[in-house]
């Protein structure tokens, strides 16, 4: 895909967007509003970044998600409700706007790495880690994940079905992407799956903290 130069960018505290992924967004703020106005009416493009919890302004983090809108109803009190697709990682660079919303120039973050050994096995762990996931609450997991704001609303049987598929392709890149999304609680951890170009690195980050979460013996009490 070929990037505009710049693309209006949605901060949002814990709201990670993966590419392939489909989020739902309910938007309400005046700017927010004249994004999406002017959004549909050239590309249907957007950044959705995550707030620097570091700052106490409202800064985006370095490496965002860029989205497609594939569908929006606006409503008669000028709030919107829309399904955006993410279709991209990217590296936010200087801001050229701030009012009445952000806009940034934008480079791609492009994977890096390709099936290796060490990837298959990785990624055969996070296969292991998720199907132990479904017999341990996974419902319960993906409920949560699903209920934060900005969340995917994600059924146990269309997940499973979902980590199928992308196992028999051997698509390990969306995989890692799809199982971050929807099982990882922090969104530190999702982001920080988000922001790592390196496959074989990402997967390790992922196994990690899947393997922590198992390990957790609050993880069924918090649920």
């Amino acid at each position: 895909m070929q990037l505009p130069p710049d693309v209006p960018v949605m901060t949002l505290s814990n709201v990670i967007l993966f590419p392939q992924a489909m989020l739902p967004l309910h938007i309400f703020e005046p700017r927010y509003r004249q994004m999406l106005r002017d959004v549909l009416a050239q590309d249907r493009c957007f950044a959705v970044a995550m707030r620097r919890p570091d700052r106490s302004r409202e800064t985006p983090s370095q490496v965002a998600g860029l989205g497609l809108v594939r569908a929006c109803v606006t409503r008669r009190d000028g709030t919107s409700n829309l399904i955006l697709q993410g279709v991209a990682r990217i590296c936010l660079g200087r801001a050229t706007q701030y009012r009445p919303y952000r806009r940034h120039t934008v480079e791609p973050l492009l994977p890096t790495g390709d099936a290796s050994v060490v990837v298959q096995a990785l990624t055969l762990r996070v296969l292991e880690l998720v199907q132990q996931r479904l017999k341990t609450g996974l419902q319960l997991a993906i409920k949560a994940v699903g209920e934060e704001p900005g969340g995917t609303p994600f059924t146990i049987e269309a997940f499973n079905q979902a980590l199928q598929h992308l196992a028999k392709l051997e698509d390990s890149e969306q995989l890692a992407d799809l199982v971050s999304a929807t099982l990882l609680r922090d969104a530190r951890q999702r982001q920080l799956i988000l922001e790592t170009p390196c496959l074989e690195d990402r997967l390790r980050h992922l196994v990690h903290f899947l393997q922590d979460e198992q390990d957790d013996p609050d993880l069924d009490a918090d649920l």
